[in-house]
């Protein structure tokens, strides 16, 4: 049985499938999402794709922190925009269920001058489910940002690979870091509610 310690969906880039991974274990533990910060894509945000694939009716959607008009990183489509990304105004929602927090782009990626995301999952207190997808450099972004986790202190609960299977890359990295495999999650051809019901089998916790 899970803690209720948030989980905080993070990737080893843009387009590995965070979104997905994150509507997955929103369906597969009825749990409430949270995306802090959006850039760009307003009218199809990830909270309303999320939100248009689960089939449950217990999980709360809340409101982001920032909803930013820019599809950039945070920190230049908060420049455009005119504001300033202030982690102290991204208060965890409170909730007595389990919440999936989705991030943004990968662990190093901009908030503002100071701050990353990788600032912003600790200061949420959260631990880690990290989306890998294989291509090639992928051994090495995964690697990478295992490696900030851990330098951060902060718990990564084990990495769930999207997309088509590579035993060659998934068994080094696997190995090397020594963390959990907490599944392989297939590219469907249509991803709906009934997609993300059944691939929620194939990640274990």
């Amino acid at each position: 049985m899970l803690d209720k310690q948030p989980i905080f969906v993070t990737g080893i880039g843009t387009g590995v499938g965070k979104t997905i991974i994150s509507a997955i274990l929103t369906e597969k533990l009825k749990a409430d999402y949270w995306k802090p910060i959006q850039s760009g894509d307003l009218d199809k945000s990830d909270t309303l794709t999320v939100k248009s694939l689960i089939s449950n009716s217990e999980t709360h959607f809340f409101p982001e922190a920032y909803a930013l008009t820019q599809p950039f990183s945070p920190h230049k489509s908060a420049a455009l925009d005119k504001v300033t990304i202030d982690l102290e105004k991204i208060v965890l929602p409170q909730t007595e269920k389990q919440l999936i927090i989705e991030g943004a782009g990968g662990l190093m990626v901009p908030l503002n001058n100071n701050f990353l995301i990788i600032d912003l999952i600790k200061q949420l207190n959260a631990r880690v489910v990290l989306v890998s997808r294989h291509y090639l450099g992928s051994i090495n972004h995964t690697l990478l940002s295992i490696h900030a986790l851990k330098k951060y202190g902060i718990p990564v609960m084990g990495i769930v690979f999207n997309g088509p299977k590579d035993i060659y890359s998934k068994s080094y990295i696997l190995e090397y870091s020594e963390l959990n495999d907490l599944g392989q999650v297939p590219d469907y051809k249509t991803i709906d509610k009934k997609a993300i019901k059944e691939a929620g089998k194939l990640i274990t916790l």
